[in-house]
Protein backbone atom coordinates (compact mmCIF):
# COMPACT_ATOMS: atom_id res chain seq x y z
CA UNK A 1 0.00 0.00 0.00
CA UNK A 2 3.09 2.35 0.75
CA UNK A 3 4.62 1.23 -2.67
CA UNK A 4 1.10 2.49 -4.73
CA UNK A 5 0.84 5.17 -2.71
CA UNK A 6 4.24 6.31 -3.75
CA UNK A 7 4.12 5.70 -6.95
CA UNK A 8 1.01 7.71 -7.09
CA UNK A 9 1.98 10.59 -5.79
CA UNK A 10 5.62 10.81 -8.16
CA UNK A 11 3.15 10.35 -10.94
CA UNK A 12 1.31 13.07 -9.77
CA UNK A 13 4.39 15.07 -9.32
CA UNK A 14 5.81 13.71 -13.17
CA UNK A 15 2.40 15.25 -13.95
CA UNK A 16 2.78 18.84 -12.46
CA UNK A 17 6.24 18.88 -13.94
CA UNK A 18 5.36 17.96 -17.18
CA UNK A 19 2.38 20.59 -17.12
CA UNK A 20 4.59 23.22 -15.71
CA UNK A 21 7.25 22.58 -18.76
CA UNK A 22 4.24 23.02 -21.52
CA UNK A 23 3.29 26.34 -19.46
CA UNK A 24 6.77 27.18 -19.94
CA UNK A 25 7.64 26.59 -23.44
CA UNK A 26 4.10 28.17 -24.14
CA UNK A 27 5.20 31.72 -22.23
CA UNK A 28 8.58 31.19 -23.48
CA UNK A 29 7.68 31.07 -27.63
CA UNK A 30 4.87 34.01 -26.37
CA UNK A 31 7.67 35.83 -25.34
CA UNK A 32 10.02 35.00 -28.21
CA UNK A 33 7.95 36.11 -30.89
CA UNK A 34 7.04 39.07 -28.37
CA UNK A 35 10.86 40.03 -28.64
CA UNK A 36 11.10 39.78 -32.38
CA UNK A 37 8.15 41.64 -33.21
CA UNK A 38 9.72 44.16 -30.53
CA UNK A 39 12.88 44.03 -32.55
CA UNK A 40 11.41 44.29 -36.02
CA UNK A 41 9.18 47.54 -35.05
CA UNK A 42 12.46 49.25 -33.66
CA UNK A 43 13.98 48.04 -36.50
CA UNK A 44 11.02 49.18 -38.63
CA UNK A 45 11.17 52.83 -36.81
CA UNK A 46 14.65 52.97 -37.37
CA UNK A 47 14.47 53.07 -41.13
CA UNK A 48 12.00 54.86 -41.50
CA UNK A 49 13.36 57.60 -39.38
CA UNK A 50 16.60 57.20 -41.20
CA UNK A 51 14.46 57.42 -44.57
CA UNK A 52 13.04 60.56 -42.92
CA UNK A 53 16.02 62.46 -42.25
CA UNK A 54 17.67 61.32 -45.56
CA UNK A 55 14.62 62.94 -47.13
CA UNK A 56 15.01 65.98 -44.69
CA UNK A 57 18.58 66.14 -46.00
CA UNK A 58 17.87 66.19 -49.52
CA UNK A 59 15.47 69.12 -48.90
CA UNK A 60 17.87 71.18 -47.16
CA UNK A 61 20.43 70.36 -49.66
CA UNK A 62 17.98 71.30 -52.48
CA UNK A 63 17.42 74.59 -50.85
CA UNK A 64 20.93 75.26 -50.78
CA UNK A 65 21.40 74.69 -54.25
CA UNK A 66 19.10 76.96 -54.76
CA UNK A 67 19.63 79.44 -52.23
CA UNK A 68 23.39 79.35 -53.68
CA UNK A 69 22.41 79.40 -57.39
CA UNK A 70 19.70 82.50 -55.93
CA UNK A 71 23.29 84.27 -54.93
CA UNK A 72 25.10 83.17 -57.76
CA UNK A 73 22.67 85.06 -59.75
CA UNK A 74 22.75 87.93 -57.99
CA UNK A 75 26.40 87.76 -57.86
CA UNK A 76 26.44 87.57 -61.52
CA UNK A 77 24.10 90.61 -62.15
CA UNK A 78 25.61 92.64 -59.76
CA UNK A 79 29.36 92.53 -62.22
CA UNK A 80 27.40 92.08 -65.49
CA UNK A 81 24.14 94.50 -65.49
CA UNK A 82 21.54 94.03 -67.81
CA UNK A 83 22.29 96.00 -71.14
CA UNK A 84 18.41 96.67 -71.42
CA UNK A 85 17.58 98.31 -67.60
CA UNK A 86 18.79 101.14 -65.73
CA UNK A 87 21.13 100.57 -62.83
CA UNK A 88 20.39 103.03 -59.83
CA UNK A 89 22.40 102.37 -56.50
CA UNK A 90 23.16 104.37 -53.11
CA UNK A 91 26.42 105.67 -52.55
CA UNK A 92 27.02 107.16 -48.86
CA UNK A 93 29.81 109.01 -47.81
CA UNK A 94 31.09 109.83 -44.32
CA UNK A 95 33.71 112.19 -43.32
CA UNK A 96 37.28 111.91 -40.81
CA UNK A 97 37.34 109.05 -38.84
CA UNK A 98 39.86 110.39 -36.36
CA UNK A 99 40.36 108.84 -32.95
CA UNK A 100 41.54 110.92 -29.81
CA UNK A 101 43.40 109.49 -26.58
CA UNK A 102 40.27 110.10 -25.21
CA UNK A 103 38.33 108.05 -27.69
CA UNK A 104 40.48 104.88 -27.40
CA UNK A 105 40.39 105.24 -23.52
CA UNK A 106 36.61 105.72 -23.79
CA UNK A 107 36.55 102.31 -25.80
CA UNK A 108 38.93 100.38 -23.55
CA UNK A 109 37.76 96.91 -21.89
CA UNK A 110 39.13 96.48 -18.89
CA UNK A 111 37.95 93.13 -18.15
CA UNK A 112 39.46 92.38 -21.52
CA UNK A 113 42.29 94.13 -21.94
CA UNK A 114 40.81 95.46 -25.66
CA UNK A 115 38.92 98.14 -27.26
CA UNK A 116 35.35 98.07 -28.22
CA UNK A 117 34.19 101.68 -30.28
CA UNK A 118 31.10 99.51 -31.25
CA UNK A 119 29.10 101.50 -28.72
CA UNK A 120 29.56 105.06 -30.85
CA UNK A 121 27.36 103.84 -33.76
CA UNK A 122 25.08 102.42 -32.41
CA UNK A 123 22.22 104.71 -32.79
CA UNK A 124 23.48 105.33 -36.61
CA UNK A 125 24.33 102.19 -37.92
CA UNK A 126 21.80 101.12 -39.88
CA UNK A 127 21.76 104.72 -41.65
CA UNK A 128 24.94 103.51 -43.30
CA UNK A 129 24.19 99.34 -43.67
CA UNK A 130 20.97 99.84 -45.98
CA UNK A 131 23.72 101.82 -48.34
CA UNK A 132 25.15 99.95 -51.62
CA UNK A 133 28.60 101.17 -51.25
CA UNK A 134 30.08 103.56 -48.41
CA UNK A 135 33.22 105.88 -48.14
CA UNK A 136 34.84 106.96 -45.74
CA UNK A 137 38.01 108.80 -44.85
CA UNK A 138 41.07 107.88 -42.13
CA UNK A 139 42.73 110.15 -40.71
CA UNK A 140 44.59 108.08 -38.14
CA UNK A 141 46.87 104.70 -38.82
CA UNK A 142 46.87 101.68 -36.78
CA UNK A 143 50.70 100.36 -36.32
CA UNK A 144 50.28 98.36 -33.50
CA UNK A 145 49.82 98.43 -30.05
CA UNK A 146 53.75 97.79 -29.53
CA UNK A 147 54.11 101.32 -30.72
CA UNK A 148 51.99 102.97 -28.05
CA UNK A 149 48.66 104.19 -28.95
CA UNK A 150 49.15 108.22 -29.49
CA UNK A 151 46.71 111.13 -29.83
CA UNK A 152 47.86 114.77 -31.99
CA UNK A 153 49.93 115.13 -33.80
CA UNK A 154 51.22 111.85 -34.53
CA UNK A 155 48.14 109.43 -34.25
CA UNK A 156 48.08 105.44 -33.71
CA UNK A 157 44.83 103.74 -32.81
CA UNK A 158 43.71 100.23 -31.73
CA UNK A 159 43.39 97.85 -34.30
CA UNK A 160 39.32 97.03 -33.37
CA UNK A 161 38.42 100.55 -34.90
CA UNK A 162 38.45 99.17 -37.91
CA UNK A 163 37.01 96.47 -37.43
CA UNK A 164 34.51 98.16 -35.57
CA UNK A 165 33.95 100.51 -39.11
CA UNK A 166 33.78 97.29 -41.11
CA UNK A 167 30.77 95.98 -39.15
CA UNK A 168 28.84 99.20 -39.30
CA UNK A 169 29.28 98.76 -42.97
CA UNK A 170 32.09 100.81 -44.55
CA UNK A 171 33.58 99.41 -47.59
CA UNK A 172 35.93 101.75 -48.58
CA UNK A 173 38.34 104.37 -46.85
CA UNK A 174 40.68 106.72 -48.72
CA UNK A 175 43.97 106.85 -46.50
CA UNK A 176 46.05 109.53 -48.59
CA UNK A 177 45.81 111.99 -45.26
CA UNK A 178 48.33 114.36 -43.69
CA UNK A 179 48.67 112.11 -40.92
CA UNK A 180 49.33 109.00 -43.10
CA UNK A 181 52.77 109.20 -42.39
CA UNK A 182 52.10 109.48 -38.67
CA UNK A 183 54.53 106.37 -37.96
CA UNK A 184 56.32 106.13 -40.91
CA UNK A 185 56.51 104.04 -43.55
CA UNK A 186 55.82 100.82 -41.27
CA UNK A 187 52.80 102.39 -39.51
CA UNK A 188 51.27 103.21 -42.85
CA UNK A 189 51.94 99.33 -44.33
CA UNK A 190 51.01 98.35 -40.92
CA UNK A 191 47.51 100.13 -41.35
CA UNK A 192 47.17 98.77 -44.90
CA UNK A 193 47.24 94.73 -43.66
CA UNK A 194 44.58 95.82 -40.62
CA UNK A 195 42.36 97.30 -43.30
CA UNK A 196 43.16 94.00 -45.45
CA UNK A 197 42.45 91.98 -42.57
CA UNK A 198 39.37 93.95 -41.66
CA UNK A 199 37.92 93.72 -45.23
CA UNK A 200 38.09 96.92 -46.02
CA UNK A 201 39.10 98.35 -49.58
CA UNK A 202 41.47 101.33 -49.62
CA UNK A 203 42.98 103.43 -51.47
CA UNK A 204 45.77 106.36 -51.75
CA UNK A 205 48.47 104.64 -49.80
CA UNK A 206 50.29 101.28 -50.79
CA UNK A 207 52.71 99.33 -49.78
CA UNK A 208 54.29 98.82 -53.12
CA UNK A 209 54.92 100.99 -57.15
CA UNK A 210 52.62 98.01 -58.47
CA UNK A 211 49.77 98.42 -55.92
CA UNK A 212 49.97 102.20 -56.51
CA UNK A 213 49.42 101.78 -60.05
CA UNK A 214 46.45 99.32 -59.33
CA UNK A 215 42.94 101.52 -59.56
CA UNK A 216 40.43 100.73 -56.78
CA UNK A 217 37.56 99.38 -58.80
CA UNK A 218 34.39 98.63 -56.95
CA UNK A 219 31.41 96.34 -58.75
CA UNK A 220 27.90 98.00 -57.34
CA UNK A 221 24.35 96.75 -59.08
CA UNK A 222 26.84 96.38 -62.52
CA UNK A 223 28.02 100.00 -62.25
CA UNK A 224 32.15 99.45 -62.03
CA UNK A 225 33.20 102.74 -60.22
CA UNK A 226 36.74 103.82 -59.73
CA UNK A 227 37.83 105.63 -56.50
CA UNK A 228 41.37 107.46 -56.53
CA UNK A 229 43.11 109.91 -53.68
CA UNK A 230 45.13 112.37 -53.30
CA UNK A 231 46.03 114.78 -50.08
CA UNK A 232 47.68 118.35 -50.37
CA UNK A 233 50.84 116.96 -48.05
CA UNK A 234 51.95 114.91 -44.77
CA UNK A 235 52.58 117.07 -42.44
CA UNK A 236 56.07 118.32 -43.00
CA UNK A 237 56.73 114.15 -42.95
CA UNK A 238 59.38 113.69 -45.58
CA UNK A 239 57.96 110.73 -48.00
CA UNK A 240 60.67 108.02 -47.71
CA UNK A 241 62.74 108.59 -50.74
CA UNK A 242 62.80 104.63 -51.64
CA UNK A 243 59.50 104.63 -51.60
CA UNK A 244 58.13 107.59 -53.44
CA UNK A 245 54.82 105.30 -54.42
CA UNK A 246 53.19 104.86 -50.72
CA UNK A 247 51.21 108.04 -50.87
CA UNK A 248 49.85 109.97 -53.53
CA UNK A 249 50.00 113.60 -53.34
CA UNK A 250 48.10 115.94 -55.23
CA UNK A 251 49.87 116.43 -58.55
CA UNK A 252 47.93 117.15 -61.69
CA UNK A 253 49.75 114.47 -63.70
CA UNK A 254 49.61 111.95 -60.94
CA UNK A 255 45.79 112.26 -61.13
CA UNK A 256 45.62 112.65 -64.75
CA UNK A 257 47.39 109.47 -65.29
CA UNK A 258 45.20 107.21 -62.97
CA UNK A 259 41.89 108.86 -64.20
CA UNK A 260 43.00 107.74 -67.69
CA UNK A 261 43.90 104.04 -66.48
CA UNK A 262 40.39 104.08 -65.19
CA UNK A 263 39.17 105.34 -68.14
CA UNK A 264 41.01 102.73 -70.29
CA UNK A 265 39.62 99.66 -67.68
CA UNK A 266 36.49 101.13 -68.47
CA UNK A 267 34.95 102.93 -65.96
CA UNK A 268 31.93 104.22 -65.33
CA UNK A 269 31.64 106.08 -62.73
CA UNK A 270 35.07 107.84 -61.28
CA UNK A 271 35.25 109.35 -57.42
CA UNK A 272 37.87 111.43 -56.08
CA UNK A 273 38.61 111.72 -52.37
CA UNK A 274 40.66 114.93 -51.94
CA UNK A 275 42.36 115.60 -48.57
CA UNK A 276 42.43 119.35 -49.35
CA UNK A 277 41.40 122.81 -47.61
CA UNK A 278 41.69 124.56 -44.96
CA UNK A 279 41.37 123.59 -41.47
CA UNK A 280 38.29 125.01 -39.70
CA UNK A 281 36.88 126.97 -42.74
CA UNK A 282 33.25 126.21 -43.75
CA UNK A 283 33.78 127.31 -47.32
CA UNK A 284 36.22 126.02 -49.67
CA UNK A 285 39.05 128.23 -50.32
CA UNK A 286 40.19 128.81 -54.61
CA UNK A 287 42.54 125.93 -54.64
CA UNK A 288 39.74 123.49 -53.87
CA UNK A 289 37.64 125.29 -56.07
CA UNK A 290 40.38 125.09 -59.33
CA UNK A 291 41.09 121.91 -58.12
CA UNK A 292 37.53 120.61 -58.84
CA UNK A 293 37.35 122.23 -61.99
CA UNK A 294 40.20 120.40 -63.29
CA UNK A 295 38.69 117.09 -61.65
CA UNK A 296 35.63 117.63 -63.45
CA UNK A 297 36.85 118.27 -66.67
CA UNK A 298 39.63 115.35 -66.65
CA UNK A 299 36.40 112.41 -66.02
CA UNK A 300 36.26 112.72 -62.53
CA UNK A 301 32.09 112.26 -61.54
CA UNK A 302 31.95 112.65 -58.08
CA UNK A 303 34.38 114.64 -55.59
CA UNK A 304 34.36 113.63 -52.01
CA UNK A 305 36.47 116.37 -49.59
CA UNK A 306 38.14 115.96 -46.14
CA UNK A 307 40.41 117.20 -44.35
CA UNK A 308 39.10 120.60 -42.96
CA UNK A 309 37.82 118.79 -39.77
CA UNK A 310 34.15 120.65 -40.45
CA UNK A 311 31.43 120.97 -43.07
CA UNK A 312 31.74 122.60 -46.32
CA UNK A 313 29.28 123.09 -49.23
CA UNK A 314 28.02 120.65 -51.76
CA UNK A 315 26.40 121.08 -55.06
CA UNK A 316 25.66 119.36 -58.36
CA UNK A 317 26.68 120.73 -61.78
CA UNK A 318 26.54 120.35 -65.21
CA UNK A 319 29.89 119.76 -66.47
CA UNK A 320 30.57 120.90 -70.64
CA UNK A 321 32.87 118.68 -71.74
CA UNK A 322 35.71 119.77 -74.49
CA UNK A 323 33.52 117.69 -77.09
CA UNK A 324 30.58 119.77 -76.37
CA UNK A 325 28.80 116.92 -74.23
CA UNK A 326 27.61 117.37 -70.73
CA UNK A 327 27.56 115.04 -67.81
CA UNK A 328 26.59 115.49 -64.12
CA UNK A 329 28.75 115.88 -61.56
CA UNK A 330 28.86 116.40 -57.39
CA UNK A 331 31.03 117.73 -55.20
CA UNK A 332 30.83 118.15 -51.18
CA UNK A 333 34.40 120.02 -50.35
CA UNK A 334 34.55 118.98 -47.16
CA UNK A 335 32.19 116.23 -45.10
CA UNK A 336 33.61 117.13 -41.29
CA UNK A 337 34.17 114.90 -38.64
CA UNK A 338 32.92 111.59 -38.36
CA UNK A 339 33.76 110.48 -34.96
CA UNK A 340 36.65 112.91 -33.10
CA UNK A 341 36.87 114.61 -29.84
CA UNK A 342 37.52 118.35 -30.70
CA UNK A 343 35.90 120.94 -29.27
CA UNK A 344 36.38 123.62 -31.87
CA UNK A 345 33.15 125.25 -33.45
CA UNK A 346 31.62 122.99 -35.96
CA UNK A 347 33.93 119.56 -35.39
CA UNK A 348 31.60 117.90 -33.37
CA UNK A 349 28.21 118.46 -36.31
CA UNK A 350 28.32 116.45 -39.62
CA UNK A 351 26.22 114.13 -41.95
CA UNK A 352 25.90 110.98 -43.73
CA UNK A 353 25.59 111.72 -46.82
CA UNK A 354 23.52 109.39 -49.53
CA UNK A 355 24.11 109.82 -53.51
CA UNK A 356 21.50 108.78 -55.57
CA UNK A 357 22.92 107.13 -59.13
CA UNK A 358 21.58 105.96 -61.69
CA UNK A 359 23.90 104.54 -65.01
CA UNK A 360 21.04 104.62 -67.84
CA UNK A 361 20.74 102.06 -70.84
CA UNK A 362 22.58 104.38 -72.81
CA UNK A 363 25.35 104.30 -70.41
CA UNK A 364 25.68 107.79 -69.41
CA UNK A 365 25.70 108.45 -65.65
CA UNK A 366 23.07 110.50 -63.77
CA UNK A 367 23.48 111.91 -59.87
CA UNK A 368 19.62 112.04 -59.31
CA UNK A 369 19.27 113.19 -55.74
CA UNK A 370 21.61 113.99 -52.45
CA UNK A 371 20.64 113.74 -49.15
CA UNK A 372 22.23 113.84 -45.98
CA UNK A 373 21.61 112.55 -42.24
CA UNK A 374 22.72 115.46 -39.98
CA UNK A 375 25.01 113.94 -37.16
CA UNK A 376 26.41 114.90 -33.85
CA UNK A 377 29.42 113.36 -31.85
CA UNK A 378 28.23 113.63 -28.40
CA UNK A 379 30.27 113.32 -25.31
CA UNK A 380 28.40 113.31 -21.63
CA UNK A 381 30.03 115.06 -18.76
CA UNK A 382 30.40 111.98 -16.41
CA UNK A 383 33.66 110.15 -15.66
CA UNK A 384 31.94 106.58 -16.84
CA UNK A 385 33.70 104.77 -20.37
CA UNK A 386 31.37 104.62 -23.48
CA UNK A 387 30.20 107.77 -22.85
CA UNK A 388 30.53 108.95 -26.64
CA UNK A 389 28.06 108.42 -29.28
CA UNK A 390 26.83 109.91 -33.06
CA UNK A 391 23.76 110.51 -32.55
CA UNK A 392 21.02 111.13 -35.38
CA UNK A 393 19.88 114.62 -34.74
CA UNK A 394 16.71 114.73 -36.13
CA UNK A 395 15.47 112.03 -34.83
CA UNK A 396 16.62 112.81 -31.03
CA UNK A 397 15.11 116.28 -31.88
CA UNK A 398 11.54 114.56 -33.05
CA UNK A 399 11.48 111.64 -30.29
CA UNK A 400 12.02 114.78 -27.60
CA UNK A 401 9.26 116.74 -29.39
CA UNK A 402 7.02 113.74 -29.18
CA UNK A 403 7.43 112.77 -25.79
CA UNK A 404 7.06 116.49 -24.65
CA UNK A 405 3.69 116.47 -26.55
CA UNK A 406 3.00 113.04 -24.79
CA UNK A 407 3.92 113.89 -21.65
CA UNK A 408 6.37 110.97 -21.75
CA UNK A 409 9.24 110.61 -20.13
CA UNK A 410 12.49 112.41 -22.24
CA UNK A 411 15.27 111.25 -23.36
CA UNK A 412 18.12 113.63 -23.59
CA UNK A 413 17.85 116.89 -21.96
CA UNK A 414 16.17 120.50 -22.47
CA UNK A 415 20.21 121.49 -22.82
CA UNK A 416 21.15 118.96 -25.34
CA UNK A 417 17.68 119.34 -27.30
CA UNK A 418 18.82 122.89 -27.64
CA UNK A 419 22.14 122.36 -28.66
CA UNK A 420 20.99 119.69 -31.07
CA UNK A 421 18.47 122.41 -32.98
CA UNK A 422 21.53 124.41 -32.88
CA UNK A 423 24.04 122.53 -35.02
CA UNK A 424 21.16 121.62 -37.48
CA UNK A 425 20.68 125.07 -38.25
CA UNK A 426 24.35 125.27 -38.74
CA UNK A 427 24.39 121.71 -40.71
CA UNK A 428 21.77 123.36 -42.90
CA UNK A 429 23.26 126.30 -43.59
CA UNK A 430 27.10 125.40 -44.66
CA UNK A 431 25.95 122.14 -46.87
CA UNK A 432 23.38 123.66 -48.29
CA UNK A 433 19.63 122.27 -49.51
CA UNK A 434 19.33 119.08 -50.45
CA UNK A 435 17.86 117.57 -54.06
Amino acid sequence: MRRNKRGNNRKNKLAQMAQFDKKFVKYLSFTLIALVILLLGVAIFYHVNQWLKHQNFLADVNKSLEQSSQVSASAEENISPKEDTDATFTLTAIGDVMCHNTQYMDAYRKDTDDYDFSYVFKEIDRSIKTSDVVVGSLETSFAGKERGYSNYPTFNSPDELAYNLKKIGVDVLSTAGNHCLDMGFDGLSRTIDVLNDADIAHVGTYQTQEDRDKILFKYVKGVKIAFINYTYGTNGIPVPTDKPFCVNLIDKDLITKDIESAKSQDADLIVACMHWGTEYRTTANSEQEELADFLFQSGVDIILGNHPHVLEPMEKRTVTLEDGSTKDGFVIYALGNFICDQNAENTRNSIILNLEITKHVDGKISIDHANYIPIYMYKKSTSELQKMKLMDIEKNIYDYETAINNSEPLSISQALYDNLKTQLEKIKKIVGPEF
